[in-house]
Order: C-alpha cells, then sequence, then structure tokens
C-alpha cells in the first residue's frame, strides 16, 4: 500500500489500540448495553436458575435518583467538586516533584522510590495490612498509646485563624483562600494519588534533548524562561495524559461509585445502582471531553 508518513504511523497506532478495542468489545461492550437496560427497568430477581427479569419502567429510576434518593444529588455533586480540586493539586504537586528528583543528587533513586511508594501501599492488601496494624499500636499491644498520641495533639495546636488572617492581609481573594485550605486539608490524599503521575512527568523530562536547554543556556536564557519556554510546552502533552489519569482515577474511588456498588450488592436495587453508575460515567465522559478540546490545543508536540 503506497501510504503517506502520516498514514503508516496512523496503522501502527491501530495496531497498538487493537488489543483495546478487542478486548473492550468482547468483555466490557455487553457489560455497558446491560446495564443501560436496566437503568430503564425494575430488575427482578427471578431465582437462581432463572437469572432476572427487565420490566420497562421508562425514566422512573433517573426520576427517582435524583428526586426521591435522600443522598445520591448531594454525593454526586460532592465526587465531582471533589475532582475538581484535586485534579489540579495533583498536577501541580507531581510537576514539581518530578523536576525535583530530576536533578543529580545523592541518593536520587531512593527518593523516587518513596515517591512511588504510595502507589504500592495504596494496594487493599497493603492497606488493609496497616490498618490493622494501627488498630493494634492504639487499643491492641498497648492500651496507653491512645491517651499519648492524645496528649501529643493536644499540645500541637496551631491557631489557624491566625494565618488566615494573615492572607486575608495580604489582599488574598477569600476563594483562593479557601482552596487553599482545602488543599492543606487534602495534602495526604494528594501525596497518595501522584505516584503515577510522577513517574510519568519524570519520563518527559527525561525525553527533552539536553541539546535544547545547551542552546537555551547558551543564548543567555534564565532558568524561568527555560523551565516556561522549553521545559513546559515539551511536558504538556503529558500534562493531558496525567489530567485524564488522574480525573478517571479520582472518580474510580469516588463516594457516587461506592453508593452505587452498595445499591446494587447490598440493597439489590439493580435498576436504580445502574443509573448511579451510568450518570459518574457520562459525567466523566464530558468533563474528559471538554479536557481534552481544551489541553489538546494547547500541547506542543516535538518532532
Amino acid at each position: 500500500m503506497k501510504l503517506s508518513l502520516s498514514g503508516k504511523k496512523a496503522v501502527v497506532g491501530m495496531i497498538f489500540i487493537a488489543p483495546f478495542v478487542i478486548g473492550f468489545v468482547v468483555f466490557i461492550a455487553y457489560g455497558i448495553f446491560t446495564t443501560i437496560r436496566m437503568s430503564f427497568s425494575d430488575v427482578i430477581l427471578a431465582g437462581a436458575t432463572s437469572g432476572v427479569e427487565l420490566v420497562w419502567n421508562n425514566f422512573d429510576n433517573y426520576i427517582q435518583a435524583f428526586t426521591v434518593h435522600p443522598t445520591f444529588p448531594e454525593v454526586f455533586g460532592t465526587s465531582i467538586l471533589n475532582m475538581v480540586i484535586d485534579v489540579p493539586l495533583i498536577i501541580f504537586f507531581s510537576l514539581f516533584m518530578a523536576l525535583l528528583i530530576n536533578q543529580k543528587f545523592r541518593g536520587r533513586t531512593i527518593v523516587r522510590a518513596i515517591f512511588f511508594l504510595p502507589v504500592i501501599l495504596g494496594a487493599p492488601a497493603i492497606s488493609n495490612a496497616l490498618l490493622s496494624a494501627r488498630a493494634m499500636m492504639v487499643g491492641g499491644v498497648s492500651p496507653a498509646s491512645a491517651e499519648v498520641m492524645a496528649s501529643l495533639g493536644s499540645n500541637l495546636n496551631v491557631d489557624v485563624n491566625y494565618y488566615l488572617a494573615m492572607l486575608g492581609d495580604l489582599a488574598i481573594p477569600p476563594t483562593l483562600i479557601g482552596y487553599i485550605v482545602d488543599a492543606v486539608h487534602r495534602i495526604n490524599n494528594i501525596i497518595i494519588a501522584s505516584g503515577v503521575q510522577i513517574v510519568i512527568f519524570l519520563a518527559a523530562l527525561q525525553s527533552i534533548p539536553p541539546s535544547v536547554y545547551e542552546a537555551a543556556k547558551i543564548e543567555g536564557a534564565t532558568p524561568y524562561e527555560t523551565f516556561w519556554l522549553i521545559t513546559f510546552p515539551m511536558v504538556s502533552p503529558l500534562i493531558l495524559t496525567n489530567v485524564v489519569y488522574t480525573i478517571i482515577d479520582s472518580f474510580a474511588v469516588s463516594p457516587v461509585v461506592t453508593l452505587s456498588y452498595s445499591t446494587i450488592f447490598s440493597d439489590y436495587n439493580y435498576g436504580l445502582g445502574s443509573v448511579f453508575s451510568l450518570v459518574s460515567s457520562l459525567a466523566v465522559c464530558l468533563i474528559l471531553v471538554v479536557v481534552g478540546l481544551v489541553l489538546g490545543k494547547r500541547s506542543f508536540y516535538y518532532t
């Protein structure tokens, strides 16, 4: 076939995504179709041998989810709000840490491993073991340890209002102050959720040709100019990748997913739980489309 260079690259790209497409059609597409059917039906459990029976009820499940269910609208809104707050903080923190650990210093490999540890520690088996160990330390091995921790906490009180007033005296807008306060409250979650993003940014930084930095240094560019004119544009495609990954990862562990799971497998309300799952998935897809359109036009692709 007489293909242009762009056509050959397109064929190679299709070959790379072919396993995903095949896996999606074979394993996921039918499940999505079944979930859509359940969301418009009353699901009746007919028995262990007969399976389930679907009785069409139009939009009753959707109306119940948004007007009758006591917690879904709040949980859904909270999940989106948490995503809006967390994603920029995670991206900023990941890029900042990648820039730091990309420098040459002793023990660099150990530091990189430490920042990737939250990804490993986030595994269910590891997290359950850590929770058991914490419970044992607080009340199992030493009954006095809880009192010691309480006494330490009482001696470490910080007057937060003082720092908030100081930020206000600097003419910082209240909205920005509230965002900073939320960021401080979420610092633990931000660090835990940044492991993969740091690795991706680190790979992007190491792929930038050193000759570009050498040319900028010869031309007299400052570190500030080097970052904004070379480093940031060169890693911008990976910013889009990390934003997409972070949004999906944020919703995967969001309260609305937990609510959907409990509604289906604890309350056995398959129709309503399917609505929760579909609405959250459609929200994620819409957000991803908007983010892709906005960041895709501002990404620089080095050839």
